[in-house]
């Protein structure tokens, strides 16, 4: 006798937080995700460096910015993805959101230096200097070792359930960084420029730097994605190892 599917569709969704139902699925999706990042960042690349035309104010360097801002946002919003699924593991008890939160967490790191990096290089031009303690220049730095020390945290704990237990509460917490350093500059006297898209004001940029910024920005929430996917799926190995499931993948070759 087959069971019954009356109930509503989107209940199905509640099997993925199983590690068995989620692996392959990550697996379909992780190389989708991977190809829409790199025609995003191939699109955002072309139009901002070779179409967009130089800012009347700060020449050719300004460009840089195709490259901070889609990161920066990326890192401050991967962490509080993060901190949704450190929740989720401590309220719903889920191994899938823990392994979810601990999968991000190198590329929200990655997208942290990315942003510090790129925002030194597009500094020293205009403001003459690599670095200064400003708001929100601090306020990333101190995101990009949250990042850090969660990564170093999980992996220091043998036990898993210990780890991902403080792994959370360390992600929650740091998650109160994040609005600092967006209103950063509407709180403080900062030398880092305002926003150049808000919701209240819209843009000020020209329509092809703001296609190129949004192109570059989907190119790393497709990234972010992918490598997420990607990651998620050698923690699920990793943990579920002993289990028939994974070593009946392992035996048919899926590594």
């Amino acid at each position: 006798m087959k069971p019954s599917h009356n109930g509503p569709r989107w209940l199905n969704l509640f099997s993925f937080a199983s590690p068995m139902q989620f692996y392959p699925l990550a697996g379909r999706l992780c190389p989708l995700f991977m190809a829409l990042a790199l025609l995003f960042c191939a699109m955002g690349l072309w139009l901002g460096f070779a179409i967009a035309p130089s800012d009347a104010q700060q020449g050719e360097g300004y460009r840089i910015i195709f490259l901070h801002v889609p990161t920066s946002w990326m890192a401050m919003f991967i962490y509080m993805v993060m901190a949704f699924w450190s929740v989720m593991h401590l309220i719903l008890r889920t191994r899938l959101s823990a392994m979810m939160a601990q999968s991000l967490a190198p590329t929200g790191a990655l997208m942290a230096f990315l942003s510090l990096l790129t925002g030194a290089l597009w500094g020293k031009p205009m403001w003459g200097t690599w670095w200064v303690w400003d708001a929100r220049l601090t306020s990333m730095l101190l995101l990009f070792f949250l990042y850090l020390g969660f990564i170093a945290l999980s992996r220091s704990i043998d036990e898993p359930e210990r780890a991902d237990k403080a792994g959370s509460v360390l992600a929650i917490v740091g998650a109160f960084n994040v609005p600092v350093i967006y209103f950063s500059v509407k709180w403080w006297n900062t030398l880092h420029q305002g926003a150049s898209i808000s919701l209240e004001k819209g843009s000020s940029m020209a329509s092809t730097m703001l296609a190129a910024m949004l192109l570059m920005s989907l190119a790393a929430w497709m990234y972010s994605i992918a490598t997420c996917l990607s990651r998620v799926r050698t923690l699920i190995l990793q943990r579920e190892g002993r289990t028939r499931w994974v070593k009946e993948r392992i035996a048919q070759g899926d590594k």
